[in-house]
């Protein structure tokens, strides 16, 4: 049987730990609640914003010329180029299964690309998705290293916008995806590549003569479509950064939960050697009075 003061050791650390994940739980909670509000918010305006510029599209493809300087956003122009992958994960860990189940996905649309002779430039927002670029030997094109998701505001993403719709337009890249994770609820959350240049049509498009501009063409998608692309995202980086205090809030719970049970099982165990030790002593000093 154990020894006692070894279980009571036992017991003190374990309740230690509680009270850091019960903590870290707390903290995680506080943040992601203030995140969700952030994503719910933008969620209309983006979805409204993309619903416009993807029925857009099918007049765009009508006329190219009434894209104006936007128009090339709305084709592959480089076929031969390679696809950019913008891969997002965390800085830190102790979030559960976030970032090995956005990794799996990443690596997994790299084997379909490799496997069709296609090559890919990776650019890397977070620590840990940069650890698992280097880790199973992905080239890595740009780790924005400086993007904090914790202090994101829509400038960071425009500038991350800005990078990548450049390299696009000069024929750097054939394709860009999105790979993050999508927040849908507190206990649901799912990694996807998402496209994101060109820019795609919508499912049920408008017929060009639908579409009536004004101003005109050139300078409506002028203005609206770079907004369109900063808008994409930054939300997606804030559906990460929630998903991210999702997952950790749920770890950080199942921690404490399992560490309560772990305290409650040697406890039991502390118990029954505590009583078994008295019961030896009780035992010999019955023995020793009988003796006298």
């Amino acid at each position: 049987m154990a020894n006692i003061r070894d279980l009571r050791q036992r017991i003190a650390s374990i309740g230690n730990i509680q009270k850091i994940t019960r903590a870290m739980e707390m903290v995680a909670t506080t943040k992601l609640r203030r995140f969700q509000e952030h994503t719910v918010a933008a969620k209309p305006y983006t979805e409204e914003i993309e619903h416009l510029v993807r029925g857009l599209s099918g007049a765009v493809a009508a006329e190219p010329e009434a894209a104006g300087d936007a128009g090339p956003l709305f084709s592959v122009h480089a076929p031969d180029a390679p696809v950019g992958i913008l891969s997002v994960g965390s800085d830190r860990g102790l979030c559960g299964a976030y970032n090995s189940n956005i990794q799996k996905e990443v690596d997994r649309y790299i084997a379909e690309l490799r496997a069709s002779g296609r090559g890919f430039k990776l650019y890397v927002i977070g620590r840990k998705a940069m650890d698992h670029a280097t880790r199973v030997g992905h080239p890595v094109e740009s780790y924005l290293e400086d993007l904090n998701l914790e202090q994101l505001n829509f400038m960071d993403a425009a500038s991350v916008s800005h990078m990548l719709v450049s390299a696009f337009r000069n024929g750097e890249l054939s394709e860009l995806k999105l790979a993050f994770t999508s927040f849908i609820s507190m206990v649901k959350y799912k990694p996807q590549v998402a496209h994101f240049l060109p820019i795609a049509p919508a499912a049920t498009e408008h017929k060009a003569t639908e579409s009536i501009l004004e101003p005109g063409g050139p300078e409506l998608l002028g203005r609206l479509v770079p907004r369109y692309l900063e808008t994409c995202i930054f939300h997606a980086l804030l559906e990460s950064i929630t998903s991210e205090y999702a997952s950790r809030r749920f770890a950080m719970t199942n921690a404490t939960d399992a560490a309560g049970d772990m305290k409650k099982d040697i406890t039991r165990v502390y118990n029954r050697a505590r009583q078994a030790k008295i019961t030896a002593e009780i035992s010999e000093i019955v023995s020793g009075a009988e003796a006298l």
